[in-house]
């Protein structure tokens, strides 16, 4: 079993979204697929309700119970975990200590790139972060690289010391796969087919690292 956090301490960077496609991309490779939704919003809940109905449905279980491990069936592959807005490392401490890897996303302005940082100071003090026992790596979000801003601040994340594993561009496409309960895997359209490849370097990542 594999066990993925999708974490920042910054609101709106779009864990849920990451959280949710990445479950998606799993369910629909055909793997049993949990989503635990630490975030009091629960959003990822109700996402997984709006999927309930697909053969690729996948299993929500709320994070803000201590015993959701005890909930997990017993053929459960993979394990996504969205965890709540605004944690820092040891507030997230029982997740950690269960993750296989921890995936962060960031925004591409200076006020996002500024407000994270503090998030992955904490994450640096965690023993099995620092000790390379648990691979952390960043995501851009809502990326334009077509403007000075976007390389900006693709440059600015290249020089921190987690890897940048992939960059998703900015789209109203995932507002409405959200509101679908769907994920950009579920299609094969050309213009989903050009989303699932922004996923790919993160996939190979996941593959290589966990």
């Amino acid at each position: 079993m594999q066990t993925i956090l999708v974490a920042s301490s910054k609101g709106g960077a779009g864990k849920t979204t990451l959280a949710t496609q990445l479950a998606g991309h799993f369910a629909v490779a055909g793997k049993a697929t949990v989503l635990v939704d630490a975030d009091p919003q629960g959003s990822a809940t109700r996402w997984c309700e709006r999927r309930a109905g697909l053969e690729t449905a996948v299993l929500p279980l709320d994070g803000h119970r201590r015993d959701y491990r005890r909930q997990l069936p017993k053929d459960a592959a993979r394990v996504v975990i969205d965890s709540p807005a605004g944690a820092m490392a040891d507030d997230l401490e029982p997740f950690l200590d269960e993750a296989d890897a921890v995936l962060v996303p960031v925004l591409p302005s200076a006020i996002d790139l500024e407000a994270t940082v503090p998030f992955l100071d904490s994450l640096a003090r965690v023993a099995r972060v620092r000790k390379g026992k648990l691979p952390v790596a960043l995501v851009a979000n809502r990326l334009k690289p077509w403007t000075a801003l976007g390389q900006q601040a693709l440059d600015q994340l290249r020089a921190w010391p987690y890897p940048l594993v992939a960059t998703l561009r900015d789209s109203q496409a995932y507002v409405l796969l959200a509101a679908l309960g769907r994920c950009v895997f579920d299609y094969r359209s050309e213009q989903m087919r050009s989303h699932q490849e922004d996923f790919e370097p993160l996939l190979r990542w996941l593959k290589k690292n966990t």
